[in-house]
């Protein structure tokens, strides 16, 4: 079995901090930085051992790739691969699960915390002389809450929701969640945590996160009809995939101040057009998918996705999802 190995897109995972030598010492390693649409192809076929982040694999693509016998997908989520076409020709396909869950977690932390403290909007109000010309020793350019006594609701508490709701869980929230395969009590490891239906977990929690993979049931699982259950200071968070939410819906929702915030990572089309609603919406923070990105977490993807490849060709295989 050949070890050629080409890499689609590298860069996000290694802008050149870290290094692909698990890889090379596995086989031969071409890298490139991105590639687009119309070079797929080209740049795919005649590697047994093809590596994607975000680069699509429709069935169109894999059809062409004859010699390809395993893709790995450098990212938890793996929607950008067509699981049935690989499946059909015996290419399997991986992914990695467990990186970034400490990385993700606390982003989502960083995105509440600017929500309810906003201390931003505050420092830079200090930089820009507003504190200096204040009459009052302090002062304040937005209301600051207090999460203790606050509801976090948790949508999907696998590893990184069971991580976030735990950080939740030491500021003093109560957590409730909806998930379609709740973990066990074992597995919670002394969480606290109250299951209910995602419509009462709308209409209970002050916090909403969302954790849960992009599936045909969970598109636009946050759309008009959800964010109306929403209490008018409750906040949002999605560091999982965009498409979990319908921007035109939770722009509307925060315009109209239906709900009052949301701290959004993650978008539905990626780099976002500069048209979508969702960047000039009211009191929302968009960061550029980059939860995932410290370097200690690509270095544990790089790590997983060097083990995925050795355990497929050793023929034990780890984390396949087709």
């Amino acid at each position: 079995m050949s070890n050629n190995i080409v890499v689609l897109d590298g860069y996000t995972l290694n802008p050149g901090d870290i290094t692909w030598e698990g890889f090379e010492n596995i086989g031969t390693v071409t890298v490139y930085d991105r590639t687009p649409h119309d070079q797929i192809l080209g740049r795919a076929q005649g590697f047994s051992n093809i590596l994607t982040n975000k680069t699509a694999l429709p069935r169109e693509i894999l059809e062409n790739l004859p010699e390809a016998s395993y893709v790995g997908v450098l990212a938890t989520g793996y929607d950008n691969v067509d699981l049935i076409a690989a499946r059909e020709q015996s290419i399997t396909v991986t992914n990695i699960p467990t990186y970034g869950t400490d990385s993700v977690a606390q982003h989502a932390t960083a995105l509440l915390m600017e929500l309810v403290r906003q201390p931003a909007l505050h420092a830079n109000a200090v930089k820009d002389g507003q504190w200096s010309a204040s009459p009052d020793f302090c002062f304040a350019l937005a209301p600051i809450t207090e999460l203790s006594g606050k509801t976090l609701g948790i949508i999907g508490i696998g590893r990184i929701g069971q991580a976030f709701a735990r950080i939740g869980a030491a500021m003093g929230m109560t957590i409730i969640a909806h998930d379609e395969f709740p973990p066990t009590d074992e597995a919670l490891n002394g969480l606290n945590v109250t299951y209910s239906d995602m419509d009462t977990v709308f209409s209970k929690a002050d916090v909403i996160s969302l954790h849960c993979p992009l599936t045909e049931l969970t598109k636009h699982l946050v759309n008009e009809r959800r964010l109306a259950l929403m209490k008018p200071d409750s906040i949002l968070i999605n560091t999982s995939r965009g498409p979990l939410v319908d921007n035109e819906a939770l722009a509307a929702a925060l315009n109209s101040y239906q709900i009052g915030g949301a701290g959004l990572d993650v978008l539905d089309v990626e780099p976002p057009p500069a048209d979508n609603p969702l960047i000039t919406a009211k009191n929302c923070i968009i960061t550029p998918h980059i939860s995932w990105y410290s370097k200690a977490s690509r270095q544990r993807l790089m790590d997983i996705a060097v083990s995925n490849l050795d355990s497929y060709l050793d023929g034990t295989h780890t984390n396949v999802v087709n």
